[in-house]
């Protein structure tokens, strides 16, 4: 993916700071899945800037952050190989997409729950959005899902992935707290 950045140079005039290529992180342990971090920052943005991309410190934002992220979801057949270190798979997990594992529920594969809003726009290819409760919605290209901080997974039954937008803000959880590994 292409990704052109705008900042305020020294002379207060805007610019183009970058013009470069992206490309998404693979997993040992998600083969088929891509992540792409496209923006993201732990804080509110403040203007002007340079436009100097921010240095989040995980995968999801904090109650005061936001990301942006190109994710694609692998068909459910597609399985690590055999004989995955998984020791080593986590480690590279952590490595490329920080935090996110510690989010996920290993008794049920892909389900999990982040302090966010997510604006998750299907830009490719169908998924099926599974709720904590089994509840089940079909979602397609050109389909946009706001998700409230419920526990959910996103399931692709069909043989061709599916890629979403994703955009995250940080929310903070009152009351109820988060489900973890339930």
């Amino acid at each position: 993916m292409r990704r052109i950045v705008t900042g305020t140079n020294a002379d207060g005039k805007a610019a183009i700071v970058s013009d470069s290529e992206i490309t998404a992180d693979t997993l040992a342990l998600m083969p088929g899945a891509g992540f792409l971090s496209i923006w993201g920052g732990d804080a509110a943005p403040t203007l002007p800037t340079d436009g100097a991309p921010p240095k989040p410190g995980s995968w999801f934002p904090p109650a005061t952050g936001y990301r942006v992220q190109m994710i694609t979801i692998p068909p459910a057949k597609a399985a690590p190989a055999a004989g995955l270190d998984m020791a080593a798979a986590l480690a590279q997990a952590n490595a490329k997409v920080p935090g996110l594992m510690d989010h996920m529920d290993p008794d049920h594969p892909g389900m999990h729950q982040t302090d966010t809003v997510d604006f998750v726009y299907v830009v490719s290819g169908r998924c099926v959005l599974e709720l904590a409760d089994g509840a089940r919605t079909d979602v397609k290209a050109g389909d946009i899902v706001v998700q409230n901080g419920t526990r959910h997974a996103w399931r692709v039954p069909c043989d061709e992935p599916c890629t979403v937008l994703s955009i995250s803000l940080g929310a903070e959880r009152k009351g109820q707290p988060r489900q973890r590994n339930a």
